[in-house]
């Protein structure tokens, strides 16, 4: 059984894997140890790895290394079984790495763009050949409703909701309209754009928001919430292999 904890800014996701199945998961804020006693009790895995975008956690990191028989502290330097061609790698997000590998692995041998809709939207584009090129990083959807309120003196803190109009008839519906409908026209317009120069193309959307955004998407895409914890497990097995 391997364990795979990713830290985001403010919350953390735990699965369990077999494999390559999840056959639990946990989600909460980071700091919540509720999980720990409960996972090893029950599941006892012997693999594990820590990922983070917020910085280190090191009570919770000093707890894994003492529980797991081999711990991977995955940075900008671990190996990865991807190709990649990005100039700056020391600066590149690792759930943008685990993004890309857990792609690649779920669809080898095929261009792939992956959409991670969540406190950023980013744009990942994989090769047929396996090579990782690059991607693009936009405001995520509550980044927009909150910058609107923090830059400007009248308009309201807004967040997500279900109906959105094509048009806005006061001040609340045109901000929910004009974040929700443009991140929709952003992310149609990518798609468009790289089908015209890899055809064909397979999208991954994935992150947070992925449920929301998955509905009004007009374009052919496979949604997976899980995809940056199939590519930490994935990046953990890979090295596991190589000790």
């Amino acid at each position: 059984m391997n364990l795979i904890v990713e830290q985001g800014n403010t919350h953390l996701k735990v699965a369990v894997f077999d494999e390559k199945k999840i056959v639990a998961s946990f989600f909460g804020n980071n700091g919540d140890c509720s999980w720990q006693e409960n996972f090893f009790k029950q599941y006892n895995p012997t693999q594990g790895i820590w990922s983070s975008v917020a910085g280190a956690d090191d009570v919770l990191i000093n707890f894994l290394r003492e529980r797991l028989s081999y711990f991977l502290r995955f940075n900008a330097d671990t190996p990865v079984p991807v190709d990649i061609r990005y100039e700056t790698r020391e600066t590149l997000g690792l759930d943008r790495i685990a993004a890309v590998v857990g792609a690649l692995d779920k669809q080898a041998d095929k261009n792939i763009l992956v959409i991670d809709a969540g406190t950023a939207i980013t744009y990942e584009v994989i090769e047929a050949s396996g090579a990782y090129i690059g991607g693009n990083i936009s405001p995520g959807m509550t980044s927009r409703f909150h910058s609107l309120n923090l830059f400007t003196e009248q308009l309201p803190l807004l967040a997500e909701k279900e109906d959105v109009p094509l048009i806005g008839t006061c001040t609340e519906s045109a901000i929910l309209a004009g974040v929700v409908n443009g991140i929709v026209y952003e992310m149609e317009g990518y798609i468009e754009a790289l089908k015209a120069k890899y055809d064909p193309i397979f999208v991954f959307l994935t992150g947070g928001n992925s449920i929301y955004f998955e509905k009004r998407l007009k374009s052919h895409i496979f949604a997976d919430a899980n995809l940056v914890l199939y590519g930490l497990n994935r990046i953990l097995e890979y090295n596991a292999n190589r000790n």
